[in-house]
């Protein structure tokens, strides 16, 4: 069976640092960027998102008049742990060698009391590996969540995963053929 994952990046929250789990409003004043995300995606897609209200409330703009599912906190962002909502120069001034771990080693390194790229990528891809809706998905999401399925579809180590760029309000499609995933398109504005 092959499906289409559409993964939207939620409205941007303008927040300074690291913002994981913290449930900050999106900015949605972009109805063009809004506008033009909808008609892109296929009407007959089921749509779901994180449980986040960024990314409730984008799926609900982007996406109206699709099949809802429940949200998903399965599809929330990384959860960064005491360094929830830091900047990045002030984390680096603290703890220096665990940030620069965290980034440049990617895998089991984790922010003090929160969650490495691994246990993110598990978290996901195991919500992603049990859904058996019908049809294309799009699922409003968060960066370090799309990113997963990106690595996943590219079949790279997480630290290549890094250097793709997903901004807000964009779309990355991937296709899923059984267990074999491809890229479609990644970071696309429509």
């Amino acid at each position: 069976m092959t499906r289409d994952w559409y993964w939207v990046r939620h409205g941007p929250t303008h927040a300074k640092g690291m913002v994981g789990w913290t449930d900050l409003p999106a900015d949605l004043s972009e109805a063009a960027a809004i506008a033009r995300i909808d008609r892109a995606l296929p009407r007959e897609a089921t749509c779901v998102s994180s449980d986040l209200s960024r990314a409730v409330a984008t799926a609900d703009a982007v996406a109206p008049g699709r099949v809802r599912l429940p949200h998903a906190p399965a599809l929330r962002e990384m959860h960064f742990g005491a360094w929830e909502m830091r900047n990045f120069a002030d984390i680096e001034a603290e703890d220096p060698e665990r940030i620069f771990a965290f980034w440049d080693q990617p895998g089991d390194n984790a922010p003090p009391g929160g969650e490495s790229w691994n246990a993110l990528r598990t978290r996901v891809d195991g919500w992603v590996d049990t859904y058996a809706g019908p049809g294309p998905v799009i699922a409003v999401a968060h960066f370090g969540v799309i990113l997963t399925q990106v690595q996943r579809a590219l079949r790279i180590p997480a630290r290549e995963t890094f250097a793709h760029k997903i901004d807000n309000l964009s779309v990355t499609h991937l296709r899923q053929s059984g267990s074999t995933w491809e890229a479609v398109a990644i970071n696309t504005r429509p």
